[in-house]
């Protein structure tokens, strides 16, 4: 963590650096472009007394107390073909969902090179956000404060290899190769393979369809290939409306079955109130039998289903561009005894959380 402090450090000096040198031609735009999103949080659960959400959450995921979710400082260099980027991060997000990652590399939010063959394609290497989903791990570009199940449980982030083509301005073309599923560093020696395909074939209308292929057992286990497909599409039915529809599914090979399947879905609609306000309402299920990707310290291994509804209402107030103020309430409800509403044991079926935000971003 010093390290990154020392970073950051050096990345603002930079950019003041650059501020208080006059350019050269006033009227050209700069190649370098710092950025930075923050992103506080206080979250209030019920009828639960932990500070710990439930384990199979990573963003947002802690209660009665002020906290920091996400809070990253980065730099981005583009010209003549050239591309480039290097972020550092720093939350309970990062606790949370890295804590698998070495040490040093943690708090890399984004790290890549990449150059532009022709003119519609660009090769990129390193790490770089994930081409799986609907949502990102800057909440401020999300409808929703907090993520979906589906979100929390497919991956964040990649390393790897990523060729991005456009042929026309409607339609990207991607394919990638992969340390794996979430994986910054190997834990085999095969790679993972990945495409994405997202066509907007009106001004009003997006479809996506992402997959994920490969193998992530480590390398002196069983194979066990793993097949993922993400697809969503959204519509703009007007100017105050929008509607989106989200459906992932999962197959692994498994030992002694054919193979483990795992489904989630889920419709969200989002209105703009007024200039300043807007709200997004949404529900979400989840389906995994014998759990694979999805973490949770209920139920027991001997009955791993896993299986989970929610509905959730955020409302947003947006004084400027850069600020962004939240407020979501949230029902869970599982077919198993998923939530522990205390420190001292027991189970509920219900769980329900309420989770405030203040994010700014330059």
């Amino acid at each position: 963590m010093k390290h990154t402090l020392l970073i950051l450090s050096a990345l603002l000096f930079s950019r003041i650096g650059l501020a208080q040198t006059p350019p050269a031609d006033s009227t050209a735009a700069s190649p370098v472009t710092v950025y930075g999103f923050l992103d506080a949080y206080y979250g209030f659960d019920f009828p639960t007394k932990r500070q710990q959400r439930p384990a199979f959450l990573y963003s947002h995921n802690r209660a009665n107390e002020f906290a920091l979710n996400n809070g990253l400082l980065g730099i981005r260099y583009q010209q003549g073909g050239i591309r480039g980027a290097l972020a550092l991060q720093a939350g309970t997000y990062v606790e949370a969902n890295y804590a698998a990652e070495p040490g040093p590399l943690r708090h890399l939010y984004e790290a890549y090179a990449g150059f532009q063959p022709t003119q519609n394609i660009w090769l990129d290497m390193g790490i770089f956000s994930s081409h799986i989903g609907f949502e990102s791990a800057i909440s401020k570009d999300n409808w929703t404060l907090t993520r979906s199940v589906m979100a929390e449980n497919s991956p964040y982030y990649e390393a790897g290899v990523r060729l991005t083509y456009a042929p026309t301005p409607r339609l990207t073309l991607t394919g990638l190769v992969l340390n794996g599923w979430q994986n910054l560093r190997d834990n085999n020696r095969g790679k993972a393979l990945g495409t994405q395909l997202q066509w907007k074939p009106t001004d009003r209308l997006l479809l996506n369809s992402s997959t994920f292929y490969g193998n992530e057992q480590p390398q002196d286990s069983a194979r066990r290939r793993r097949f993922f497909h993400d697809f969503y599409v959204t519509y703009e039915t007007s100017k105050r409306l929008q509607l989106a529809l989200v459906f992932d599914v999962g197959l692994q090979e498994a030992p002694n079955r054919v193979a483990d399947t795992w489904h989630t879905g889920a419709a969200l609609a989002r209105f703009q109130l007024s200039g300043q306000w807007q709200a997004t309402a949404r529900a979400e299920y989840y389906h995994s039998r014998h759990g694979v990707v999805i973490q949770s310290s209920r139920p027991l291994a001997t009955t791993p289903l896993f299986q989970v509804a929610a509905a959730s209402l955020t409302t947003g107030y947006a004084p400027s561009p850069q600020l962004l103020v939240r407020l979501e309430g949230r029902v869970w409800r599982g077919k198993a005894a998923l939530f522990e509403p205390t420190t001292t044991g027991g189970a509920t079926h219900s769980y329900g959380s309420l989770t405030s935000s203040m994010a700014l971003s330059f």
